[in-house]
């Protein structure tokens, strides 16, 4: 029988464009659904106009390093892998090859936990990215794909709306009303691509997906292969292909993982940064790769700032300052490096256009509080306790405190 029929999903909006203009990732010169655009090393381009894209996906901001990387690589690669396990744990961590090119590092952790989650997708088993918000599980996941793969865009983006289409498959209903169901109305998934080119899927923020819809991948990742009912068929997964969910352990209790299908996953669980230095200094890459996207100017005297903004964020999660003298309440907020990221750009956006370039308390005082103060009626009191009994003493902080004490009244 043919599949029921309901309103197009239009799922070829998931499709992107390989890197060679005007070639469409599943098949075929041109794009109907991109007519005009096409994606080639990070750049875009738009009606005959190339650009740079906003936000180039792993593969392309780091091509060089991957190209390097490879050329170095003499270890053993599991079948369809671009670098070995060893080379995509140095691609994550960074190092130095023997012909002197850095490696920059993706992740700043334990190497234990690199090493778990490389191993894994070495494995038949698929690997589940598990941490509070801001530990990073979203840019792992993406950069593992780039390094294993070559390709970090076969992703499904888990949210309360996410249908089994967007994991199996769906349909152009123009062709198949006019034809019936057919191979050529089928339009496959990201996980289906994955499955039949042997690459690494990604599924986004898994427990905010359905559990009807998340047990969909149960058949995917035990018997590794995706059924067709309506044509009598089946896709097997080839040699290659696994997959990497993401989720965040503060949304245990929205959609929990069956037990099923969490034991087809090897769970990795990312820590928060262990040191107010290590989390300052993951702050500090990020703002300066997105300063640099963004055009901003650097602010080589900014370090005092971040250190700053790491230092409260740190002591209001953790209920307690720094040298472990005065108790805190923690706000309702996850005050996560993710943020911390977010506010310290915000800054630096307004001392290149407000102000005269150099970071200060003033440009991040704002944002600070936009993070901390969730909730108005609890998060503000305890914003204010902070301030008076915290910030207010705290030698050097003078200008911080006044910064904050403004944008609070």
């Amino acid at each position: 029988m043919p599949p029921k029929v309901g309103p197009p999903t239009d799922n070829r909006s998931d499709l992107r464009i390989r890197r060679v203009e005007g070639d469409c990732q599943w098949g075929g010169a041109g794009c109907e659904t991109h007519p005009g655009t096409a994606r080639r090393g990070g750049l875009v381009t738009v009606s005959g106009i190339e650009t740079e894209a906003l936000r180039p996906h792993a593969e392309d901001a780091f091509a060089d390093e991957l190209k390097a990387l490879a050329a170095a690589d003499d270890r053993p690669r599991p079948e369809r892998w671009r670098l070995s396990p060893w080379a995509v744990a140095t691609y994550l961590l960074g190092g130095t090859l023997p012909d002197g090119t850095v490696i920059t590092p993706k992740y700043v952790g334990p190497r234990r936990i690199v090493e778990v989650a490389v191993t894994t997708l070495a494995t038949d088993r698929a690997l589940l990215l598990l941490g509070v918000p801001g530990t990073a599980k979203t840019w792992v996941s993406e950069h593992l794909a780039a390094a294993v793969s070559g390709d970090s865009t076969l992703l499904v983006q888990g949210t309360a709306g996410t249908a089994e289409e967007a994991i199996r498959y769906g349909w152009n209903y123009a062709r198949l009303l006019a034809h019936g169901p057919s191979r050529e109305a089928l339009v496959p998934s990201p996980v289906m691509r994955a499955m039949a080119q042997g690459m690494t899927a990604r599924v986004e923020e898994l427990t905010r997906i359905p559990a009807d819809v998340q047990d969909t991948l149960i058949t995917v990742l035990s018997e590794k292969t995706l059924p067709i009912p309506e044509l009598g068929e089946e896709v097997q997964a080839v040699r290659g292909f696994n997959l990497i969910a993401t989720a965040n352990d503060r949304d245990r209790g929205v959609n929990e993982l069956s037990s099923a299908l969490r034991r087809r996953f090897n769970t990795v669980v990312l820590p928060l940064p262990a040191t107010p230095e290590a989390e300052v200094d993951i702050v500090s890459r990020r703002v300066d790769q997105l300063g640099r996207s963004l055009d901003l100017p650097a602010t080589p005297d900014g370090i005092d700032e971040i250190r700053r903004v790491v230092t409260v964020f740190r002591e209001l999660r953790d209920g307690v300052t720094t040298d472990g003298r005065t108790k805190l309440k923690s706000p309702s907020g996850t005050l996560s490096t993710a943020e911390a990221i977010s506010v310290v750009t915000g800054g630096l956006a307004l001392a290149a256009h407000f102000g005269d370039g150099v970071l200060r308390a003033g440009d991040v005082a704002a944002g600070i509080m936009g993070a901390v103060v969730r909730d108005p009626a609890a998060d503000r009191v305890i914003w204010q306790e902070y301030l008076e009994t915290v910030v207010r003493e705290r030698d050097g902080w003078k200008d911080f405190y006044r910064a904050c004490r403004e944008v609070s009244a």
